[in-house]
């Protein structure tokens, strides 16, 4: 696929070796001119830095940033993201490494991020839709997303996905150094405030679903994170 931005995929990892090297095959195999891959590896135990190191060989355009320990999915993709802007990236992407987030999606996003500023991959606009979530998370997921909007007085559906793409005026813009949220809430803090600067934001419908290999990062902490931080964002001079 012929393109002429030059894009960096952001992986943030901890504990993935089972699912890095098969996700990095699958958005190479894409084929798509510019493209960089770069991983943000929170030390982990299990050896997800190597193999990625190893996979280096094979790849010219893969990257990683070896971090010493886990701090926060926040804090990774603030690292990622200056990381991708001072390499000259015109297009940066968030996304999980655990295939929730399918590659085949990445060329809608590059037609879509052609007629807007920051493209979300939506679960909740039409034709978007979750597999294997159970009720509870299902819930809880919706209700964030209804508070978050309600709070912050955002007409957009799904505020908490992990699978976007921005251009690079939109980081730039939003003063990455400022970014409060460690966890979750960060995705909700990046939406708002690029909302806040006038950027302009489409939502792409997406299929997400639950990951079959490994643990899940969610945690109750993030569900109390997350409704502070949208107080904080809210009422913040």
């Amino acid at each position: 696929m012929e393109n002429q931005n030059k894009i960096y995929i952001i992986i943030p990892t901890y504990n993935e070796k089972n699912n890095i090297g098969t996700i990095i095959d699958e958005i190479f195999n894409l084929h798509i001119d510019n493209l960089n891959i770069l991983v943000v590896d929170d030390n982990s135990p299990d050896g997800t830095g190597q193999l990625v190191d190893d996979l280096k060989s094979k790849y010219s355009n893969l990257h990683i940033l070896h971090r010493q320990g886990k701090m926060g999915l926040g804090t990774a993709y603030v690292a990622g993201f200056k990381h991708a802007l001072k390499a000259g990236a015109d297009l940066i992407f968030e996304m999980d490494a655990d295939f929730s987030h399918k590659p085949e999606y990445i060329p809608q996003f590059l037609e879509k991020i052609k007629s807007c500023d920051l493209v979300l991959g939506s679960r909740y606009t039409r034709g978007g839709k979750i597999i294997n979530w159970n009720l509870m998370r299902r819930l809880i997921s919706r209700f964030g997303n209804i508070y978050a909007q309600v709070i912050l007085f955002l007409p957009i559906k799904d505020l908490t996905g992990g699978f976007k793409c921005y251009k690079r005026q939109v980081l730039e813009s939003i003063d990455i150094n400022e970014l409060s949220s460690v966890g979750y809430n960060f995705q909700i803090e990046t939406t708002y405030r690029a909302y806040q600067k006038g950027f302009k934001i489409k939502e792409l419908p997406i299929t997400f679903t639950e990951r079959q290999i490994g643990t899940s990062k969610f945690e109750f902490k993030i569900i109390i994170e997350s409704f502070l931080k949208v107080l904080f964002l809210r009422f913040k001079k």
